[in-house]
């Protein structure tokens, strides 16, 4: 599930639990998370059911947002084949991507290199009425900048003493801040790797960096420690999802998303469709070629 400094304290939990929200219309606080019951995914509840449940109140939540102009950010960090990428797509993947925007960014331009560190994320912040959710951040520099060398330690340091404030500005100008760290064990992490090695259809998962990784272990363990000593802020906190099984931490990190903001339905009575006018229209003679062959029947 998704815990607060669960990285420090060592709180733990069944392998087998989901945490529940008793009221799924996020009015239960984010300090209650933990006392809420937990079932068993499998025993108690079916994955596909609940993740659908859990969409419809993603649905009931986006309307809330764009309806009281709310700007929410979600960052997903996490080492590579924690689960960052599915958990964001099952968030997303019924929402109005006008809504709920994800936001990916690949290597820094030779431009941006030049640039004050965070100005290639600040266009990407959300508007009134939006909610962005970051597939990696401004933590790249805390991450893989730091341990591969694509920093110096002068920028390593003035980025850790600058992020703190950073992420307060956002809090202050009415960004909800909210930042998961997907945590998965070195042998689950072993297993996905070799999974897309073999699978033709997921081996574009595996980067050369991903690879490259493997060397230094130990010093992403260092770095991430680090970050989490100098940005876990009181206003924008870290939260850890235990992610060796993907299906409990899609299920664990959309609870947890909609613990954290409170909303109420607004989508309870659907728009009424009016007639159809096909009053003077003749559809206009067709080719036969502009259709698709119809191969699988």
């Amino acid at each position: 599930m998704a815990d607060k400094h669960a990285h420090r304290n060592g709180a733990e939990h069944s392998e087998d639990s989901i945490v529940t929200l008793e009221h799924l219309n996020g009015s239960t606080p984010a300090h209650e998370f933990d006392k809420i019951h937990r079932m068993r995914l499998g025993k108690d509840c079916n994955y596909e059911k609940e993740l659908r449940r859990l969409q419809v109140e993603l649905a009931k939540l986006q309307e809330w947002i764009r309806h009281e102009g709310l700007r929410v950010v979600a960052i997903f960090e996490g080492r590579d084949a924690a689960g960052k990428g599915g958990a964001i797509k099952r968030i997303t993947e019924t929402l109005n991507p006008r809504i709920c925007r994800v936001v990916a960014l690949g290597t820094p331009t030779e431009r941006e290199k030049t640039q004050w560190y965070f100005q290639r994320y600040v266009p990407h912040l959300p508007a009134a009425g939006e909610m962005v959710l970051f597939d990696r951040s401004w933590y790249n520099r805390a991450g893989v900048e730091h341990v591969m060398g694509f920093c110096t330690e002068v920028e390593y340091l003035e980025f850790m003493r600058t992020c703190p404030e950073f992420e307060r500005m956002l809090v202050r100008s009415g960004i909800l801040v909210i930042k998961y760290w997907f945590s998965v064990s070195d042998e689950e992490q072993e297993r996905r790797f070799q999974e897309r090695m073999k699978n033709p259809t997921k081996r574009w998962k595996l980067s050369p960096m991903d690879l490259e990784s493997r060397k230094h272990w130990a010093e992403y363990s260092r770095a991430k420690d680090e970050m989490f000593a100098g940005t876990d802020v009181k206003q924008a906190p870290w939260y850890v999802v235990n992610a060796d099984n993907k299906k409990r931490a899609r299920l664990n990190v959309i609870r947890h998303l909609l613990s954290l903001i409170p909303y109420r339905d607004l989508t309870s009575k659907p728009l009424p469709l009016p007639p159809i006018n096909k009053k003077n229209y003749t559809r206009p003679p067709m080719n036969e070629q502009t259709f698709i062959p119809e191969i699988y029947k």
